[in-house]
């Protein structure tokens, strides 16, 4: 493993038809009161705003979760994260929680989006030691961990924490969710880990049928809702921390956080942290 070069960026380079369309990316952007999105991807966010209202506090809550579970990863002593469909690294991004902890972190990013990987050279800058970030479907495990940008920044004999945040939802059944996480896990060492979130079918208060209908826009496909039984039955055989499976806000909530009934269990989101053993 050698340090990234000087512009460590990956291969795809977006074309017009990439910003014809909405991307997960981009409207997650948008949600979080980013700058890195167009046109279409407003609309698409105004309309979802329109139809579940609770979705803005669904994307600031799995950001949230985000930061969390890598500062605990970072703190177990995990200084290798390999971020899947990670989106655009804005403010809070993964490099930066992880780096409060370990200065010397490394970190990976992968998306689908070419758009989000270009918006990611720009947000962080040629100089970005240690970080690099790949246009890729994490969908192929192998040809992910096998990506130039990757494997100049993660050593695999050493841990790996594998982030999956909001993204196996865009994996269709048919594609097998749970063995392409599995050809992740499969490839890690033991005491590497996995934190997942996945966008919930079996909550209550989401009318996660209108987002569904909605995220049909997506470039790269809609999201799919499924329910706690099924995220559990896709991350496998992970030990998980406490609390185990449970909705993002709920997962080890910051000290001295309002406990209301919507703030405790808002909303949208399952999430979970895990560690492989041997």
């Amino acid at each position: 493993m050698v340090d990234a070069p000087s512009h460590p960026w990956s291969s795809g380079v977006p074309g017009p038809a990439d910003f014809d369309r909405p991307s997960s990316a981009r409207v997650y952007d948008f949600l979080l009161g980013g700058t890195s999105h167009g046109a279409v991807d407003r609309v698409l966010g105004r309309d979802l705003l329109r139809a579940e209202p609770l979705v803005e506090s669904i994307a600031r809550e799995n950001r949230s979760f985000l930061r969390r579970a890598v500062t605990f990863l970072a703190h177990a002593g995990i200084d290798q994260f390999l971020d899947l469909g990670s989106g655009i690294p804005t403010m809070g991004n993964t490099h930066e929680v992880a780096r409060r902890v370990r200065p010397d972190a490394r970190v990976a990013y992968v998306d689908i989006d070419p758009v989000a990987v270009a918006h990611g050279e720009l947000l962080l800058g040629p100089g970005s030691q240690g970080i690099t970030a790949t246009h890729a479907d994490l969908r192929h495990p192998e040809a992910v961990l096998a990506a130039p940008a990757v494997t100049q920044v993660l050593d695999l004999d050493r841990p790996v924490a594998v982030l999956m945040f909001s993204v196996l939802q865009h994996v269709p059944d048919a594609d097998d969710p749970a063995g392409v996480v599995r050809g992740y896990l499969s490839r890690v060492v033991p005491g590497s880990a996995l934190a997942v979130s996945h966008f919930s079918g079996d909550d209550p208060r989401i009318d996660s049928e209108a987002i569904r209908r909605l995220t049909r826009a997506y470039a790269g496909g809609t999201a799919t809702p499924r329910s706690g039984a099924d995220l559990a039955a896709i991350i496998g055989d992970v030990e998980l921390v406490e609390p185990g499976l449970v909705y993002a806000a709920q997962w080890r909530p910051e000290a001295g956080r309002h406990q209301g009934p919507l703030d405790t269990a808002c909303c949208g989101h399952r999430a979970a942290v895990g560690f492989v053993r041997g």
